[in-house]
């Protein structure tokens, strides 16, 4: 069964057009509808955009393969290009497939199926916590029985 998907206005990604910049009249926020009518702040805008959304995605890529929250904050990124950027709008619509097609195969897998996946995920980070400790050692910050109980790992101390 073939779940059907809903984007904006009724359009699939597939519609939207890159060449076609969003105007005033498609925004439903006074202020940027404002910002959105003058061409110079417009084009100022898009730049802010872009480079905020750069930023975030970079910290997001950065942050993918250490443990924590690295592809939420690429979507957020991702998201920030959206709001402006129609290429952006598909990008953010196939991750969101992607992501919904992964939690649909996922939940139709017997229980066993999705332990393995979160012990997998947890070797993973425990794997890049260890490599990051034995590249720069155990953070002072830590408490002194954690902090020794680092040290004692080998590589790391």
């Amino acid at each position: 069964m073939t779940e059907q998907r809903r984007y904006p206005k009724g359009q699939a990604p597939e519609d939207l057009d890159d060449n076609i910049t969003l105007d005033a009249n498609d925004d439903r926020w006074e202020w940027r509808r404002r910002i959105r009518s003058n061409p110079a702040s417009h084009r100022a805008y898009r730049t802010v955009v872009a480079v905020l959304g750069l930023v975030v995605v970079v910290i997001g890529l950065i942050a993918v393969p250490a443990p924590g929250p690295g592809w939420l904050i690429v979507f957020i990124g991702v998201s920030i290009w959206a709001s402006e950027f129609e290429w952006a709008q598909r990008l953010l619509y196939w991750g969101k497939d992607r992501l919904r097609d992964w939690q649909h195969w996922l939940q139709s897998k017997p229980w066993w199926v999705s332990a393995l996946v979160a012990l997998g995920t947890a070797a993973i980070v425990a794997c890049v916590f260890w490599a990051y400790f034995a590249w720069v050692g155990s953070p002072s910050w830590l408490p002194d029985v954690v902090e020794g109980w680092l040290d004692r790992l080998p590589g790391v101390g």
